[in-house]
């Protein structure tokens, strides 16, 4: 039995997909199960020269023998669902839990015409936020309720926890990142609900006990997408000149850009008991190290880096991307 929880350290975009996709392929889970809000975060996947920018099915969907499941604290729209549905053909192989909520567009628009959430906040529009206020006063839609999703419906709780003591593996898949829940992060300028790994946990219905390892999906530098604070951000020309540019997989919108911090590394670490790091995108900040997958080939700045934030973190970096790749990893974990 292991059921690995995945979360972002930062503010989201730190290449949760492909540690997901890595991960999916190597450790073969049963099940991979989709935690966190809904379709305001993407996870990008780079697989047999094919991108992929999925904002609800898991990212497991990569390994045909896999279960995806779609947990029940999780919020869809079902026009982005059935796209991707149809763009990684895994009609045959998606769970929905039956207390899925359901954006419906007058969510959207809401989202979108709010003048705190659109322009304060910087929300993506995609509706979430207020789908989850009414959840929260019980008026919203959930996915029994929809006749289009019937074929899907299950009871995701009762599916992960028979095959965690069957002996099976599964990951847990969050979405967003530590400093975006709505609990720990910089609030105001957060998302609808918290993102951690005790969020994860609830999102999926499993008990903290079920839980093995913890990965924190970190970059090697931070970007952040609309609004809030960010330590040390640097401006559009030193972002460029870096070569740290990159745009919003859901808004298209240019992410700000900030060199890696310790102190915010450490507190996520904390904050999700953390057991390991997974470490992205150490090629675009040492580009010696790129499209790696032998540890002998990290030398120098590049290991100092490693070995700073181990040692301020006190938790192991065991997953190192090196390019956008599924396969272009470092796996250091023990098998």
């Amino acid at each position: 039995m292991t059921l690995t929880i995945i979360c972002g350290g930062f503010w989201g975009d730190e290449g949760k997909g492909k540690i997901l996709s890595h991960l999916a392929l190597v450790d073969k889970p049963s099940i991979v199960a989709r935690a966190g809000v809904g379709p305001n975060a993407g996870h990008t996947i780079f697989f047999k020269g094919k991108e992929y920018k999925l904002r609800l099915i898991p990212s497991g969907f990569i390994n045909p023998d896999t279960r995806l499941l779609i947990g029940a604290g999780v919020l869809i729209n079902t026009k982005v669902l059935f796209k991707e549905i149809e763009d990684t053909k895994s009609q045959s192989k998606l769970g929905i839990d039956y207390q899925v909520g359901i954006i419906e567009d007058k969510h959207i628009e809401m989202d979108s015409k709010n003048k705190h959430l659109s322009g304060k906040i910087g929300s993506t529009g995609s509706g979430t936020g207020p789908a989850n206020m009414d959840r929260a006063m019980r008026s919203l839609k959930i996915a029994r309720d929809i006749p289009e999703l019937q074929e899907f419906l299950t009871d995701v709780s009762t599916e992960i926890n028979d095959a965690l003591d069957q002996g099976e593996n599964v990951l847990a898949e969050g979405s967003q990142a530590t400093f975006l829940s709505l609990y720990h992060g910089t609030y105001p300028y957060v998302t609808s609900k918290d993102t951690t790994s005790s969020a994860i946990c609830s999102d999926i219905g499993v008990g903290p006990k079920k839980v093995d390892e913890v990965i924190v999906v970190m970059k090697s530098f931070i970007t952040r997408v609309g609004t809030g604070e960010l330590p040390g951000e640097l401006s559009e020309e030193e972002t460029i000149e870096k070569g740290w540019v990159e745009y919003g997989a859901v808004t298209g919108r240019l992410r700000r850009a900030a060199p890696f911090n310790f102190e915010l590394a450490k507190k996520a670490v904390r904050i999700n008991s953390a057991t390991q790091i997974a470490l992205t995108k150490l090629d675009i900040v040492y580009p010696k190290i790129a499209k790696s997958n032998n540890v002998d080939n990290l030398k120098g700045e590049a290991l100092e880096f490693i070995d700073t934030i181990e040692a301020k973190t006190r938790c192991k970096v065991t997953l190192i991307g090196t390019g956008p790749g599924t396969e272009d990893i470092i796996d250091l974990r023990e098998n």
